[in-house]
């Protein structure tokens, strides 16, 4: 028997590249969680760069802010979502959820194959 399956994957793009999509929405609901990119890229087995560039790409693309930096301190920096990037998560996360509907109906379609 064949192995079958259905994969769909949603990004946002502007000005025909990547902007938002799977990677970037768990790196900023990690960075919600923990207050922090570097324990965020951390649980995410990114590296530090990669996943500053990523906020850095979001807040300088974005129509607005989506993540707010603070650098240093005594316990080390901190970072927060804006309201706009916790809108814009959710609202991409009840898109994701509604693609995973779908494609679980698609699955159910495939079983007859």
């Amino acid at each position: 028997m064949s192995q079958k399956k259905l994969k769909v994957r949603c990004w946002i793009e502007l000005d025909d590249s990547r902007f938002f999509g799977p990677g970037r929405a768990e790196l900023l609901e990690l960075i919600s969680i923990h207050g922090s990119v570097s324990k965020a890229s951390k649980v995410m087995g990114m590296s530090y760069k990669k996943a500053w560039d990523m906020v850095n790409d979001l807040n300088n693309r974005g129509p607005e802010a989506f993540v707010t930096l603070q650098k240093g301190g005594q316990k080390g920096g901190s970072a927060i979502l804006t309201d706009f990037g916790r809108k814009f998560l959710h609202r991409y996360q009840k898109l994701d959820e509604k693609l995973k509907s779908i494609i679980k109906e698609g699955e159910d379609i495939m079983e007859n194959l």
